[in-house]
């Protein structure tokens, strides 16, 4: 069992509303777990039983980030479909580019993903992917997620009816039976990193009857269910046109609706819909830069926390971001709200944080285990240098990590007890050659796809 202790750093527990700052503090790490957090100098015995010792001083010492909500497939689609709106987007660039991707393709896509997820310090994430081409799709996510060392959870989605493209439909049995092997093969894994659940892509793709299947073996089976929900106006108008009701009041009335749920981006939810999601318990994961890249409207997060809604953070796909650096989206969280209801209070940098934790730790359901620094919970812990030009001097290290870091200041990361990022660098991959077989990857998948290639264009 490996023992791993941080020493004079700064350290952010997660108590006390994400305003505990222990200056200078230590975490002590056994194995997979955290045995130890405390202020001021560690125990001698800590010292002597250590097997590594990292000193932390000048850095921000802090839960691993959780991303609630991405599609890794899309890291082989950024910059194909820049200024289109949603449904567009999905005709002109990720349908065709995710129909010419092999099973290699969204290994790669996958991996990829993850290392820049961890890179920009998120331990935990979750990935919905939606591309099932090829049965073995999900497979190579999962491989990708279990060789770099992130902890994964992955919606298995879906689409099974018309407006959704025809070629990604597949019936209520496939579905079913797919999530059930991928459940079965890695949820019941001893370390438990890997887990997967329900992904229904978006109300308008799905039919009742198989929602209300899914929900009826998400609770046999333990796990949840990750669905797109009102991102745009036109979604919520297909949903009044066909059933009288928006989606959220047609989850409700199907009798699904629960904590189970992760419904992501809730931009056109009304008044009432709002009180409904706070009734179930579900969760609603927040997207602000691919809101405001899709130009899909300014979600009303604001009146989510008056009702208690538990609120989880995340990237989005790399095709509507692009990119993966969680830190990025602290800041867009706050700044948004603050310019969508013209008051600089509405959101403070600790009421951020909660959310990227606790929100994130319950999309992922592990709510005991990720999003906090204490003993018993899972040793996923980041170090942010903040010793920097754009970050210093440092007055509040709460408002340093939501206003002023970005990916790049992540120094080191840790997932379940091993490091797999150290002084910026991956240690679980190479990073060269990973990028380097990307590029060619992507370019062939471009070339198929038929999209005009940068190279082409004699850029560089």
């Amino acid at each position: 069992m490996s023992k791993i202790l941080i020493r004079d750093g700064a350290v952010l527990t997660g108590e006390q509303g994400y305003k505990e700052i222990l200056t200078p503090g230590y975490v002590y790490v056994q194995g997979e777990t955290i045995a130890a957090v405390g202020a001021g100098e560690p125990p001698e015995r800590f010292l002597n039983e250590c097997d590594e010792l990292i000193s932390a001083k000048g850095f921000l010492v802090i839960p691993g980030l959780i991303n609630a909500h991405t599609h890794l497939f899309q890291t082989f689609l950024r910059g194909l479909a820049d200024d289109k709106p949603l449904l567009e987007w999905l005709a002109c660039a990720i349908w065709p580019g995710a129909l010419a991707m092999t099973e290699e393709d969204i290994y790669l896509s996958a991996l990829i993903g993850f290392a820049e997820n961890l890179k920009c310090g998120a331990t935990s994430v979750l990935s919905q992917d939606y591309v099932q081409v090829s049965k073995r799709n999900m497979d190579r996510v999962a491989d990708a997620a279990h060789e770099i060392g992130v902890r994964a959870l992955l919606a298995r989605g879906y689409a099974e009816r018309d407006p959704y493209n025809p070629r990604f439909q597949e019936s209520a049995d496939v579905v079913i039976q797919e999530t059930e092997r991928l459940v079965k093969t890695w949820n019941q894994r001893e370390d438990g990193r890997i887990r997967v659940e329900f992904g229904p892509l978006i109300p308008w793709g799905c039919h009742a009857e198989t929602l209300r299947k899914a929900n009826e073996l998400a609770k046999e089976w333990d796990v949840g269910i990750h669905i797109h929900v009102s991102e745009t106006q036109p979604e919520v108008q297909m949903s009044l046109d066909e059933y009288g009701v928006p989606p959220v009041r047609w989850l409700h009335e199907l009798g699904v609706l629960n904590e189970r749920w992760q419904l992501v981006h809730c931009v056109w939810v009304s008044e009432e819909e709002m009180d409904l999601i706070a009734s179930s318990g579900a969760t609603i994961v927040h997207n602000p830069i691919s809101n405001m890249y899709l130009a899909s409207g300014i979600p009303k997060v604001v009146e989510w926390r008056k009702r208690n809604i538990p609120v989880a953070l995340a990237t989005d796909g790399p095709g509507s971001n692009n990119s993966q650096d969680l830190l990025e989206v602290l800041k867009f969280t706050a700044c948004l709200q603050k310019v969508a209801t013209l008051d600089a209070t509405v959101l403070s940098p600790e009421q951020v944080v909660e959310m990227v934790y606790q929100g994130g730790a319950r999309a992922m359901r592990l709510s005991d285990k990720i999003g906090r620094l204490a003993p018993g919970a899972y040793a996923d812990l980041v170090l942010v240098n903040l010793q920097r030009p754009h970050i210093s001097p440092v007055h509040s290290p709460v408002s340093a990590l939501v206003y002023n870091a970005n990916g790049n200041d992540v120094d080191t990361v840790i997932v379940g007890g091993k490091i797999v990022v150290r002084q910026g660098r991956l240690l679980t991959v190479n990073e060269e050659r990973l990028i380097a077989d990307c590029q060619r990857a992507a370019e062939r998948m471009a070339e198929r796809a038929g999209f005009r290639s940068w190279r082409s264009q004699n850029w560089f």
